[in-house]
């Protein structure tokens, strides 16, 4: 039996363009980061990522297009000071957000923001980053074969 998540952080990765161009990260002070945060109670996954785009990016979520046929999760355990270090289970869900020209971008909680070249393979962060890239990648050519 598998253990329950008890931590759950929803996000989107945003790209630009159709081919993709680029895309999007956020600079915390030692990685880098998707735009993503903490499941409000009674939010629904999409819901709370599409409100945490908007509060790091200022992206409005009506200039993006949300791929209904994308979504990846990941599960890993994270400790937390303000919770005293204890080990929880965290499952962390993606979305892929496209969006046709590069937005102004409004920060409010991080050090800075990079429109990242899509040129895959992509080596950013091997743990967090680089699966949801990979995942995209293989998302995107598998379209491109059923055409």
């Amino acid at each position: 039996m598998s253990e329950p998540v008890e931590v759950k952080s929803c996000g989107v990765l945003l790209v630009c363009g159709t081919p993709i161009r680029s895309f999007l990260l956020m600079k915390h002070a030692d990685r880098w980061d998707l735009p993503k945060g903490h499941v409000d109670p009674g939010e629904t996954e999409i819901e709370c990522a599409l409100r945490e785009m908007e509060e790091e990016t200022g992206i409005l979520r009506q200039h993006v297009t949300i791929d209904p046929d994308f979504c990846i999760r990941q599960q890993y355990y994270v400790q937390y000071k303000r919770d005293g270090g204890q080990k929880k289970l965290k499952e962390l869900v993606i979305f892929l957000g496209t969006l046709s020209e590069v937005p102004d971008i409004l920060l409010t909680e991080h050090l800075g923001f990079q429109w990242f070249d899509w040129n895959p393979p992509h080596h950013i962060q091997e743990m967090s980053i680089d699966p949801v890239l990979r995942a995209v990648e293989q998302h995107v050519a598998s379209r491109e074969h059923s055409t």
